[in-house]
């Protein structure tokens, strides 16, 4: 059954992000329908890996961010009339994300101790929520940029022409940069938290703290860049996908080096 699920919940995806490249292709009913399952199949598995507890492992965690960030792209689709126009860069990646999961699942995974509840949820809540978040903007700059090179070559590929324009994408980008900046912000706040009524220490220079703190810095600085100097385009792009490989390497990158190459 858990086999079943894990293949379930890997092919939901590529429906969906193959449902905008179709020959007059929109937010239809057929793209809703596919968007619906790309949402519930992860949703159900990482729900029925978790159980009662949260789990600790990278392949419980990997398709947790999955569900959220599929969860996320959803209500954006809802809300945003161009936001859609990401799956075909969007569900491919957490497809990626989805293998590397069923490739780890091998590793042990351990509850949370009880004397970790509290303050540890309410920050494990605001990593997740982050992470999706800045899944989404990342991609969102990379569909900029990818839209401002087809414009410059004046070659317009399949994908450039489904992909949100190049204003839009990058309001798209700067709007979830600025919800992930104060979500990451909790983030932190309730890490130092947690540390503290765990160990009476505010906080401990550890990996996933220095990247999160750098990931911190540099979506603060490309915000204030924005405001001041409407900085976008190549060096914006470039600075988003900085800040979210900082993030992947503080979130899953850890999880990674900790339970599965050192064990």
């Amino acid at each position: 059954m858990p086999a079943v699920l894990n293949v379930a919940a890997l092919l939901a995806l590529l429906p969906a992000a193959l449902a905008p490249l179709r020959r007059g292709g929109g937010r239809d009913p057929i793209f809703w329908g596919l968007l619906l399952l790309a949402v519930a199949a992860p949703a159900v598995w990482a729900a029925a890996q978790l159980g009662a507890d949260w789990q600790t492992g990278l392949a419980a965690n990997l398709w947790v961010v999955i569900a959220v960030t599929m969860v996320l792209y959803a209500a954006l689709a809802v809300l945003t009339p161009q936001a859609w126009r990401l799956a075909p860069l969007l569900l491919p990646y957490l497809l990626v994300l989805g293998v590397l999961a069923s490739v780890v699942r091998g590793e042990t995974d351990r509850p949370l101790a009880a004397a970790a509840a509290g303050w540890l949820e309410l920050h494990i809540a605001m990593s997740v929520l982050t992470y999706g978040l800045l899944t989404v903007a990342a991609v969102a700059a990379l569909a900029a940029f990818l839209q401002e090179r087809a414009l410059k070559r004046k070659r317009p590929t399949r994908l450039s022409r489904v992909l949100p324009a190049v204003t839009e994408s990058e309001g798209l980008t700067v709007r979830l940069l600025a919800l992930s900046e104060v979500v990451l912000g909790l983030d932190l706040v309730t890490g130092m938290a947690t540390q503290y009524f765990e160990t009476g220490v505010l906080m401990e220079i550890q990996h996933k703290t220095l990247l999160s703190l750098l990931a911190f810095a540099v979506i603060g600085a490309l915000l204030l860049a924005h405001h001041l100097t409407g900085v976008r385009g190549r060096a914006a792009a470039r600075l988003v996908l900085l800040g979210y490989l900082l993030l992947t390497l503080a979130y899953p990158g850890v999880k990674f080096v900790s339970g599965v190459l050192i064990g």
